[in-house]
């Protein structure tokens, strides 16, 4: 691997390169293998230009060694990041952008929360494990609450951007406590709002019915179960991927309940969904107030259920910001730009 110029982002961003104005440092960190190195920086060593852009140094790669030069804090946390995902690296797991923002954080937090415990190496955030999947680490400090909050309550809402991972990390805990035994069952259901929960004049069977609005869910199953055990656990009842509308005058229990897109259901019905919690079970819910369906001056059944419940005992409630987006950059962006139109809109009315 050749060395490569690293000041370009700086001159791009307007930001002044480590050295300028500012004690700088040097840092050199090499690798057992240049196979693991290269996937530690990253194809074309993005890795490597997203710790530039997230923390104000420069990288250079050559083989299996990187020479990291900055602020002696910023060279500190990114030494930390990229050994971090060595190590995950060595576990076989794939890194991603995504990976790299999560290390990102979790060495901050590691930094200014946990000061012994990031120089014991210890792993600060939360994970969960499904067979198919194997490890799947909290990204950053919202996700590692949550993660801590499904296991230790009954009842979880999660509220937040898109791309933040509530959905995704809360099929893959579910998937988790049925492999453990701990639920004999998953009920996975969002409203169908774009039908007015009326499906029966839709064509075909049930599940061609309801398919294109639980899409999503599926998909995030398929990522953590193995096809063949999701195949035969949706033709045993073991796995039921329903709409809202379909939850009425049931009793579910021993069972992970996963309702999500909850900003789309009415008072009524998030009454009634939360009302089927039965013995030994436990019930996510999930959704972005700021993104409802439901028509002009109806309010969200998500939003009015969390001013009245959180608080009580056996009752999660997680936030999740703009700044948690896990997605893509780009998608951190958009949500940020409409936050600010959105507030900004606030404050005219005020």
């Amino acid at each position: 691997m050749k060395p490569t110029d690293r000041s370009a982002p700086f001159a791009r961003s307007g930001l002044k390169p480590p050295g300028e104005d500012v004690k700088s440092t040097e840092i050199n960190l090499a690798f057992d293998d240049n196979r693991d190195a290269s996937l530690v920086f990253g194809q074309y060593d993005q890795n490597l230009a997203k710790l530039e852009r997230r923390l104000g140094v420069i990288a250079n790669a050559n083989g299996n060694l990187v020479t990291i030069k900055g602020p002696p804090e910023a060279c500190e946390h990114a030494r930390h990041v990229l050994e971090n995902l060595h190590a995950r690296v060595k576990l076989g797991q794939s890194i991603g952008l995504g990976d790299v923002d999560g290390a990102i954080q979790e060495g901050a937090m590691q930094g200014s929360l946990f000061p012994k415990e990031a120089e014991a190496g210890r792993i600060v955030f939360e994970q969960i494990g499904t067979r198919r999947r194997g490890p799947v680490r909290a990204r950053n400090a919202a996700q590692d609450l949550y993660l801590r909050t499904l296991k230790r309550h009954e009842l979880v809402f999660a509220e937040g951007p898109a791309g933040t991972g509530k959905t995704w990390l809360a099929v893959g805990y579910a998937v988790l406590l049925l492999e453990q035994g701990a639920v004999e069952r998953l009920v996975l259901s969002r409203p169908a709002v774009e039908a007015g929960e009326r499906l029966g004049f839709l064509p075909g069977d049930m599940r061609e019915k309801v398919d294109p609005y639980l899409r999503p869910i599926f998909d995030a199953l398929a990522d953590f179960m193995d096809p063949r055990m999701l195949e035969r656990g949706m033709q045993t009842g073991m796995i039921e991927v329903a709409p809202l509308a379909f939850m009425r005058g049931r009793t579910l229990s021993n069972a992970c309940v996963l309702l999500d897109e909850a900003q789309n259901a009415t008072t009524m019905q998030m009454k009634m969904f939360l009302t089927r919690l039965g013995e030994g079970s436990r019930m996510i819910v999930t959704g972005d107030p700021s993104q409802t369906d439901l028509p002009p001056g109806q309010k969200s059944g998500l939003s009015e259920a969390i001013s009245l419940l959180s608080g009580l005992e056996g009752i999660g409630h997680v936030v999740f910001k703009e700044g948690d987006v896990v997605r893509h950059d780009l998608v951190r962006r958009i949500v940020g730009a409409y936050e600010a139109a959105h507030r900004e809109t606030l404050d005219k009315r005020k």
